[in-house]
């Protein structure tokens, strides 16, 4: 019998049961079913396989992304007097965390409370989860706390919670007391530091990781594009690390998927090689957005954006659509060429095409685009014309073109805005400095550094990693 013709049969539980878990991953299939099941009334038994059918439909639609038909599936579920069990509850949850839906979460909280479920250790863990992912860390550490001797499992998912929440410290002591850790639990802590741009400690904790001696953890595709990501980002001999780690994932010749693929694409171009970023590319298979937007920034951000825009043609052409990542990427290629008449054009076609909504780190990628070119008045104009206030990202691109071009009074009446917006910031200050200094006025630039100081504001020195 041909999956397709479904619609023209009635089907018993037990075959719905089967059919469901062998088109698991299938939205069609599972549509189908579902369909057929709801026209011979087949779900309204309060039998318990008419539960592990809900139960099995609720996962099915949670694994193809269809989270709010998951959470519509419970509610007929209570409305045809078929009772949820411990088991319907993890698949919910993680529905809810998947559209952010605060309130339908915590009615299941309710609902698991009222139903005697709450002290299910899977369902306690699917709401430590769910709470930490709603950046409710109070919660999701409370009902970590009722938790009966938490598994790893349990335990990782606190670990997740804090990370997502910027409780590092509280993470990793944590983390140091647990009595048994898995490579989530390495991969969780690594992550969680290198989100908060803790790149040291995130290294640090892979070497231990990979010289611990209370058992031999491997790391994951997810480990290594955790700290890849560190290692493009830490300027202390990072990528020396991320080119061990490269050289590792090709003697144990692990498949450079999209996720991994990018990771070293992006920790390679930030070094500046772009040859081996070209290389990684050319070696992903599946190029997936992430892996375009990751060539066309390095490539624009290197000295090379007429390949930039050159690579987002043949991304177009391979039928990948454009995402707000793109847009910024082509709109530094552009600034970087002064090919200010092709950026306005594109920022205009790509937003059109492909619905794309601009937000204030787009508008300040146009301000930069028009005064790098010299246009100071055109940019002072466009900012004008926003339909909202500036914010710090918009004018900060003004304030980079005026020093650019040493528009002093620019530059003063655009810098005095943004110590409004951003009084503890030290740049504004150091800015309004250099532009009385160009101009001779020494004592305004001597009033700019003593504001500084009173302020409480220092200027973070700069380093080399040659001394």
């Amino acid at each position: 019998m041909r999956c397709t013709s479904f619609s023209s049969f009635s089907l018993s539980l037990e075959d719905a049961l089967h059919l469901l878990q062998r088109f698991l991953y299938s939205s069609n299939q599972i549509k189908q079913i579902h369909t057929v099941l709801l026209t011979s009334n087949a779900l309204v038994a309060s039998r318990w396989k008419t539960k592990c059918v809900y139960n099995t439909l609720i996962r099915s639609y949670l694994t193809t992304g269809e989270y709010k038909t998951s959470l519509a599936l419970f509610t007929h579920m209570l409305a045809s007097h078929v009772q949820p069990n411990n088991l319907t509850f993890p698949s919910l949850i993680k529905a809810a965390c998947s559209t952010f839906s605060v309130s339908y979460g915590v009615a299941l909280h309710g609902q698991a409370l009222k139903r005697g479920f709450l002290w299910d250790p899977f369902v306690q863990t699917s709401f430590v989860r769910f709470y930490g992912e709603v950046g409710d860390l109070e919660s999701s550490r409370k009902m970590f706390d009722d938790i009966l001797n938490p598994c790893v499992v349990a335990c990782n998912s606190l670990l997740d919670a804090c990370g997502r929440n910027g409780e590092m410290d509280y993470a990793f002591e944590y983390f140091q007391r647990m009595p048994v850790t898995d490579v989530v639990s390495w991969t969780t802590v690594i992550n969680g530091f290198s989100k908060k741009g803790l790149h040291a400690k995130a290294l640090m904790v892979f070497g231990e990781m990979i010289q611990n001696e209370r058992a031999v953890i491997t790391p994951n595709e997810a480990t290594f594009v955790s700290v890849l990501s560190s290692c493009a980002n830490f300027d202390q001999g990072g990528i020396r690390l991320g080119k061990q780690i490269h050289g590792y994932v090709m003697s144990k010749e692990i498949i450079l998927t999209t996720t991994l693929g990018t990771a070293l694409l992006d920790m390679y171009g930030k070094a500046g090689d772009l040859e081996m970023a070209l290389t990684i590319f050319d070696q992903i298979r599946d190029k997936k957005i992430c892996a375009w937007n990751a060539i066309i920034s390095a490539l624009a951000s290197n000295g090379r954006p007429k390949q930039a825009l050159e690579m987002f043609e043949m991304m177009k052409s391979s039928y990948v659509h454009p995402n707000g990542i793109t847009l910024l990427a082509i709109l530094t290629a552009c600034a970087r060429s002064k090919l200010v008449d092709l950026g306005i054009q594109l920022f205009s076609s790509i937003c059109s095409e492909y619905k794309i909504i601009p937000t204030s780190e787009h508008y300040g990628c146009v301000v930069d685009l028009i005064g790098r070119a010299g246009l100071l008045v055109d940019a002072a104009n466009f900012i004008q014309s926003l339909p909202f206030e500036p914010d710090a990202s918009v004018l900060g691109a003004l304030l980079g073109a005026c020093k650019i071009h040493e528009n002093t009074e620019l530059g003063n009446t655009v810098g005095k805005q943004l110590i409004g917006l951003q009084p503890q910031h030290c740049g504004q200050y150091v800015a309004l400095s250099t532009f009385n200094a160009l101009d001779s006025n020494w004592s305004e630039a001597e009033k700019m550094r003593k504001a500084m100081i009173e302020a409480g504001i220092r200027k973070i020195p700069a380093y080399s990693v040659l001394t």
